[in-house]
């Protein structure tokens, strides 16, 4: 497996329309500069009334396929 770091500043409004299933995928660009996909129902035990602010760390397997995702920060 692999990780990738990256941050996230999102009010609740921001987030809404991910948390309600109208945008599926959030896209980043990790702290070493790789654009990063996937979807947005990962982010859902993160959110607070503020929103989502932090920096997670990613986890994928060899086939680049989404394994889990932490807050590290």
């Amino acid at each position: 497996m692999s990780d990738i770091l990256f941050s996230l500043n999102l009010t609740a409004e921001e987030y809404l329309p991910y948390y309600q299933g109208v945008v599926q995928n959030v896209q980043v660009i990790s702290h070493d500069g790789r654009t990063l996909r996937f979807p947005a129902n990962v982010l859902r035990p993160f959110v607070t009334h503020d929103g989502i602010k932090g920096t997670f760390m990613l986890e994928y397997d060899q086939h680049n396929k989404f394994k889990g995702i932490r807050r590290v920060r």
